[in-house]
């Protein structure tokens, strides 16, 4: 096959920090990538065949033009043949994710919100959207308290309720993309997914997995049971799943804008919803009623944020800035990272100190992280390199810490290895269910796009006649204070956006992009994000072997949680060190793209994980 020259605005990284990146160092490499699936050998057989056409499902694909990876094929399909018809990486992203609205949406939609960071090739920067969703103005810092005892509302309690469900932020994510960036309208953008919807896809054995274990929820909500247990149960596998009233609800959006949801009869119907949800006679649970009014939709916008930025290695990592505390959080780690020789290090001592490492972070993010609208939140003193020195000189390399650990004062002047102090907060919960997507234009721009309705099925709520879910993103607030002799930065209010993890993530070298990588799954997004990070920039793994590679994921917590593949004798090495281990059978659902030399991109997902993903180029070569 015949090798398509590079591309207008496609770049290549520098040959000398090119070679600096590639150099195969031994470690934890030799520890982890052994263990890891190969990747990119052979297409892996649809497990979710498109109704439309045929469309291969593979987790790598190189060559030039542009590049799209998602975890679902019709949608990958859907933003690849944005970007064939000459759409940009912006185009591509918001047509992607509306797709994934119909075959993710448990994970997606609009009835949710995310972010959406953006590497502009013309003037060479990055640039992000955090469209968050935010706190109706009747929320207060007791709302989760429940006034009978005095006490938190139990969790379930809390997700399962109109309670939950925070002003949406997605569409108007899409539309202010669109309108800053892109080249499509919302119309057009939202077409593909309309399409999708009413001609329906093929049910893989993730979503019928989903549905299941969301089965006795969906069956409390009437049309939520309507549309997702059709005959009242999950729908089978090699069924066709489709939803007019979804691809109605888009259509209408393209016609009549977002503010059709914000301003309009959509989200009349959506509080009407939030306020008296829709339950069955016959549910097995209360759902309380929530706080949301229309001027609380009309009042909603998405906020321009600088992105947060650390140097690491050779290379510039930018990610998502509180409200998500991702960004921060993977940032402050590998500057923890940078003090020490990673690549040189045997792979016990290695994935000891990307542990410790991650466990430091996640206690100054559980600590100083929140909505920066509404707590100071010390960015530039996180990211600082000296803050970073003190953390690192916390570090056995020969014994765990023992979790949770105190926070760090970020606030200089640093001295070099001041004694901990203090309790260290409990580890929050946050929900598992996100997606993430990449995509990158002949032009070289790229988007890195996390977007969630929270729990896997949200709120469990579906707007009558308008085919989505309602998120439950409020339960990332914490219910209380993590910690009653601090303020938490971190409690409702209105108007507020929950904290975040996610870590859409754009990497540079020399000024030109070299990665862009995230994922779905709560707070193992971080760590996610920074073991691909680690293993790609410091190990000598491809991209796809680090995306492959089995996880392991400390966030301040008493255990780290592993993932069946990390090797036996990783793990009894580990736990001689002291670190407690917990199995967790998947941590995350990478996306990924890199720019490699000659112009060439390659796109990667997961090979197995969440059924695997889909990856795909333009041309392929």
């Amino acid at each position: 096959m015949a090798v398509s020259p590079p591309q207008p605005g496609q770049f290549a990284p520098s040959g000398r920090a090119r070679r600096a990146v590639l150099r195969v160092r031994r470690g934890w490499a030799a520890g982890i990538a052994a263990a890891a699936l190969l990747v990119g050998a052979a297409p892996i057989a649809s497990a979710h065949p498109d109704p439309g056409g045929d469309f291969p499902k593979v987790p790598v694909m190189t060559g030039y033009g542009g590049a799209v990876s998602s975890v679902d094929p019709d949608a990958t399909r859907v933003g690849l043949e944005v970007l064939r018809r000459g759409g940009n990486a912006v185009d591509a992203a918001v047509a992607t994710a509306a797709a994934l609205g119909v075959t993710e949406p448990y994970s997606a939609g609009i009835g949710g919100g995310g972010y959406f960071v953006y590497y502009d090739a013309k003037s060479r920067t990055v640039r992000t959207i955090d469209g968050r969703e935010t706190a109706p103005f009747r929320m207060t810092a007791t709302s989760f308290i429940d006034p009978a005892t005095g006490l938190p509302l139990p969790f379930d309690q809390g997700v399962n309720s109109g309670l939950s469900v925070g002003v949406p932020g997605t569409p108007a994510t899409w539309e202010a993309a669109l309108r800053r960036w892109g080249t499509l309208s919302l119309r057009q953008a939202l077409d593909p997914a309309a399409a999708l919807a009413a001609r329906g896809f093929v049910v893989d054995a993730t979503f019928q997995a989903q549905t299941a274990a969301n089965q006795s929820r969906f069956d409390d909500i009437v049309p939520t049971r309507d549309l997702f247990l059709p005959g009242g149960q999950p729908p089978a596998v090699g069924s066709t799943f489709r939803n007019p009233d979804l691809a109605r609800t888009y259509r209408d959006m393209g016609r009549y804008g977002v503010d059709w949801l914000y301003r309009g009869a959509l989200g009349r119907e959506v509080v009407q919803t939030v306020k008296a949800p829709p339950v069955a006679p016959d549910a097995d649970r209360a759902f309380r009623p929530g706080l949301m009014e229309t001027r609380d939709l009309a009042k909603y916008s998405v906020v321009d944020r600088n992105p947060t930025r650390a140097d690491y290695r050779g290379v510039t990592v930018y990610g998502m800035a509180p409200s998500s505390s991702g960004g921060i959080t993977v940032g402050e780690a590998l500057n923890i990272l940078e003090t020490v020789d990673v690549g040189g290090m045997d792979a016990v001592t290695a994935t000891h100190y990307y542990l410790e490492a991650s466990r430091l972070a996640f206690a100054d993010r559980n600590r100083y992280i929140g909505d920066p609208a509404f707590v100071g939140v010390p960015q530039r003193p996180l990211l600082n390199q000296g803050f970073a020195k003190e953390r690192a000189c916390l570090i056995d390399p020969a014994k765990a810490s023992v979790s949770p650990v105190p926070p760090g004062d970020p606030s200089p002047p640093y001295q070099g290895c001041p004694a901990a102090t203090g309790a260290g907060d409990a580890e929050p919960y946050e929900g598992q269910s996100t997606t993430h997507l990449v995509a990158a234009d002949r032009w070289g721009n790229v988007v890195a796009y996390n977007l969630t309705i929270e729990q896997t099925g949200g709120s469990a709520i579906t707007v009558p006649g308008r085919g989505f879910l309602l998120n439950n993103e409020l339960t990332d607030f914490s219910f209380a204070p993590a910690n009653p002799s601090v303020p938490d930065p971190n409690l409702p209010a209105p108007g507020k956006r929950p904290r975040s993890s996610m870590a859409p993530t754009i990497v540079l070298e020399d000024g030109k992009p070299l990665l862009a990588v995230g994922s779905p799954g709560g707070a193992t997004i971080i760590t996610t994000v920074l073991q691909t990070l680690v293993g790609r920039l410091d190990l000598g793994m491809t991209l796809p072997e680090a995306l492959a590679a089995p996880r392991l994921s400390q966030r301040n917590g008493a255990a780290t949680e592993v993932e069946p593949s990390v090797p036996a004798a990783l793990r009894a090495a580990l736990e001689a060190r002291g670190h407690v281990l917990r199995e967790n059978p998947e941590i995350g659902a990478a996306t990924a793209l890199e720019f490699l030399p000659r112009g060439r991109i390659q796109a990667v997902a997961e090979p197995t994980r969440r059924g695997g993903g889909s990856a795909a180029v333009v041309r392929p070569g």
